[in-house]
């Protein structure tokens, strides 16, 4: 059996923003990728996949659907590794059931459910989010250092109507049930808002927002909001790391800055002071204050998170260079 062989492993969702960066790592360090996509016949899905280097000869593409008990099992069989990070991301939505919480749940229990039946699988990665972290109401100040050990709280979460935290939350309880009773050795791991340059052609979620913002097309004033950011390089590394590491357990926190939208569109007006960025808060509050996220944890896999600053101007020079703006 030849290397590339012995190194097989899985990547759901991977024409996404954080995956297709987990199957370039993974492609380069020279494992066999197995990857699912919900539509292999869409370029858009598939091309800049297919490009990558190594992808000719170890990149085998599946189309599977999160929603469909079984459907991983192909997908899965055979492989060492399961790298989970298919799940959607919607802010604004008409039914969280269906939209959000069912695809992120269920999809996440029927990979797993895959897994349990393949016994060369020694480790699941499962990409989880922050916020299944530090959404509990408790109040956020620089003194407060959110862990591993703190909890979203589904509750709050609901009455707040962040159906996102929900369906992430929910899909984090059910893994770490499942895995326990059935003994799979798991790993999540909890990125903020990701930012850096993009593989795929069209945009996502997170830097959707940035280009709104940078081109004048969303809204003159900036929300009065804290984010704890990081570069999408450093979340595919911690991903292939926290497969690797035989030390790797439990949750990781991934955050290289928590920063106030002000600090961000200040750092940009200074790299590109002839965009159009957003100078003006949208309320009269006193702005929110920063709070910290352990890099703890996340050092410990070898993690150097890229600077903040750093991994802004990558994403505007990444939008600038697929023709955004």
């Amino acid at each position: 059996m030849s290397e590339g062989e012995q190194k097989v492993v899985c990547v759901t969702g991977a024409s996404g923003y954080i995956a297709s960066w987990v199957v370039k790592l993974l492609l380069e360090r020279g494992y066999t990728v197995k990857a699912s996509v919900r539509d292999p016949n869409d370029p858009t899905k598939t091309e800049h996949l297919l490009s990558l280097d190594g992808a000719k000869e170890r990149l085998h593409l599946f189309k599977a659907d999160l929603m469909v008990e079984g459907a991983f099992d192909a997908l899965v069989d055979g492989c060492k590794g399961v790298f989970h990070i298919a799940s959607p991301v919607l802010l604004s939505v008409n039914d969280p059931q269906a939209e959000l919480i069912d695809p992120a749940v269920k999809g996440t229990l029927n990979v797993l459910k895959s897994c349990v039946k393949v016994p060369s699988i020694k480790r699941v990665v499962l990409t989880s989010s922050l916020a299944s972290v530090a959404v509990n109401g408790r109040p956020l100040s620089p003194d407060v250092v959110v862990d591993e050990t703190w909890f979203s709280d589904v509750v709050y979460c609901e009455q707040q109507k962040l159906w996102y935290m929900v369906s992430k939350t929910l899909a984090e309880e059910a893994a770490w049930k499942f895995a326990k009773e059935n003994r799979i050795d798991l790993v999540t791991l909890h990125p903020g808002p990701v930012i850096g340059p993009l593989l795929q052609p069209t945009i996502n979620f997170s830097v959707e927002a940035l280009l709104k913002d940078i081109t004048g097309t969303g809204a003159q004033t900036f929300p009065n909001a804290v984010y704890g950011f990081v570069d999408v390089r450093d979340v595919a590394y911690s991903h292939v790391q926290a497969f690797e590491v035989p030390s790797a357990s439990g949750r990781y926190c991934l955050v290289e800055r928590v920063a106030h939208l002000i600090e961000a569109f200040k750092i940009l007006k200074e790299l590109y002071p002839s965009l159009n960025v957003p100078e003006k808060c949208e309320d009269d509050n006193p702005l929110l204050p920063i709070y910290q996220v352990s890099k703890v944890k996340a050092k410990s896999l070898g993690v150097n998170f890229i600077p903040f600053e750093m991994s802004l101007k990558d994403t505007v020079e990444s939008l600038k260079e697929k023709g955004f703006f």
